[in-house]
């Protein structure tokens, strides 16, 4: 059975997976190399450590720091696989990636495990992103098809006019740490269906998920050089984004580095390149007087909490109808009281910690703000002592900021919601859109028409009304698109949408014109 990221509960079978593969991946503490046309070999700059956020004694693995020299390697050999790779055709290119995500199947215990080791999050989040890395790979398989090609129309019979789409050549895929299997298996799957082939860079602390990644895809059958992984921090990703031969970059990550790549990348080789560019949010929920507020505050909790905040789709702020402002609250209080702090790979954790010490330290300048400019209603505690040697903090409600707060406006990455008074559903539409970000947006409302004024007027791409199952969170291949408006994407086309892979090819309008060709065809059609 299927776990999305609406479920609260595991099945028995994937509970036992995951417990068997945590068995297998913790402790192990391997040392990891690069993959650069299908060889494992050392990185040139040295490796390092990773440590379980959530038992920060806990060593994870040890990976190989991929220099500029090695990237350009991995570049030229995913530049020398191309041509035959592309050769191939599109059902061939799928069944290969199909046998992989089989293979992710049955080894979902140990790419779960090792979500939770390295990021923190617990088990139903890190079956959930295992199962949605294979239902990407699966949903664009099927959008792939055939291909893409389109019969055009033609003056008369002896032309022969199509639209054919192929692919660019060489992307470098950048994953960010909170879904690190599901942000790289999703973009790469996608480029090579397209016919092109890939150079893939996980975060620095998030990279083991990547090289089962990478050896599950060897394991199906890939030609070597389709897939290649470099591990290394930021002077890793910045090589590749400068790597001569890349023809197209996928980044997931925040606004600050999104907009660096794209000024460096989009015409750095003279003319435009795609640059696929997925960043933030501060996503808002707006709640009006008519709405159901118990099920607003099941909703927001849920897309606020999960995953300690760290979704670029977390709900982090709430423009709430001052006449059910404090009644509002008083059931998110409640929401945030169920959030049990604990270690993530405990059966029925809901909440891990942060992610690193800087994000720990994020939430604790965040609340002190917080202090000083309005109130924390809920939380606002670090937790750092028997059990807990993690970076683990409370789920955490702030009210009463000024308008235009930092707080209100910044993306924060931590279990931090902040709630403000509005005095209409127009005057929390223009707050909600006068900001730089544009991904997610959540209602709850009871009257159809201010919920088609939301639909209608706000600005942001993935847009859930009245969804108790998460506010702002909660996407899945084929039921949702994440096209990130304003500053949260660079295309406005989503991943998990319909209109993902075309981005990875470019179309090629063939026009032929065979002489004589109706007067044949007339001929023969005058035959007996």
């Amino acid at each position: 059975m299927t776990t999305t990221y609406t479920a609260t509960e595991l099945s028995s079978a994937a509970d036992a997976e995951f417990e068997a593969g945590l068995a297998r991946m913790r402790g192990q503490a391997d040392q990891h190399g690069i993959l650069v046309g299908g060889q494992w070999r050392e990185g040139s700059d040295g490796r390092w450590q990773v440590r379980n956020p959530a038992r920060l004694q806990e060593v994870t693995g040890s990976f190989a720091r991929a220099s500029a020299s090695d990237v350009a390697d991995a570049v030229r050999a995913a530049r020398a696989a191309q041509a035959d790779w592309r050769a191939l055709a599109v059902g061939d290119r799928s069944e290969v990636l199909i046998r992989a995500a089989r293979l992710m199947r049955q080894r979902s215990g140990d790419f779960a495990a090792a979500l939770c080791l390295e990021v923190g999050k617990n088990r139903l989040e890190c079956i959930g992103e295992v199962d949605e890395a294979i239902e990407l790979i699966h949903y664009y398989c099927m959008q792939a098809g055939d291909g893409f090609d389109i019969e055009l129309d033609v003056p008369s019979a002896d032309y022969e006019n199509r639209s054919v789409m192929l692919p660019f050549g060489v992307f470098g895929v950048i994953a960010p740490f909170n879904f690190p299997l599901a942000l790289v298996a999703g973009p790469a799957a996608a480029a090579m269906l397209a016919g092109n082939t890939v150079v893939a860079k996980p975060a620095p602390t998030t990279s083991l998920a990547s090289v089962l990644l990478a050896q599950t895809l060897h394991e199906a059958g890939l030609p070597p050089g389709v897939f290649n992984l470099v591990t290394g921090a930021d002077d890793t990703g910045a090589a590749l984004v400068a790597a001569p031969g890349v023809d197209g970059i996928v980044f997931t990550g925040s606004y600050a580095v999104g907009q660096q790549i794209v000024s460096r990348f989009f015409s750095a080789a003279g003319y435009t390149r795609p640059c696929i560019i997925e960043m933030g949010g501060k996503n808002p929920a707006i709640v009006t007087a008519s709405a159901d507020l118990d099920m607003a505050a099941a909703g927001i909790a849920r897309s606020a909490f999960g995953l300690s905040g760290q979704k670029c789709s977390a709900c982090s702020r709430v423009l709430v109808d001052e006449k059910v402002h404090d009644d509002l609250v008083e059931r998110l209080v409640a929401q945030a009281l169920q959030w049990t702090v604990c270690d993530p790979a405990d059966r029925h954790c809901r909440l891990g910690p942060v992610h690193t010490q800087e994000a720990f330290d994020r939430f604790q300048r965040a609340v002190d703000e917080a202090v000083h400019a309005g109130k924390v209603a809920a939380g606002g505690a670090v937790l750092r002592d028997g059990a807990l040697n993690g970076y683990y903090v409370e789920p955490t409600i702030v009210t009463d900021l000024p308008p235009g707060h930092r707080l209100v406006r910044e993306e924060l990455f931590v279990p931090l919601l902040a709630v403000e008074r509005v005095g209409s559903l127009a005057d929390a539409l223009h707050r909600a859109n006068a900001q730089l970000y544009g991904l997610t947006a959540g209602l709850f409302s009871g009257d159809d028409d201010e919920v088609d004024l939301f639909l209608a007027q706000i600005e942001a791409g993935t847009l859930f009304v009245n969804r108790a199952a998460g506010a702002t969170t909660g996407g899945w291949p084929g039921q949702q698109a994440y096209p990130g408006w304003k500053g949260s994407g660079s295309t406005n086309r989503g991943a998990l949408g319909p209109r993902y892979v075309q981005q990875f090819l470019r179309e090629q309008g063939r026009n032929i014109c065979h002489p004589g060709r109706q007067e044949r065809g007339s001929d023969d059609r005058s035959k007996p």
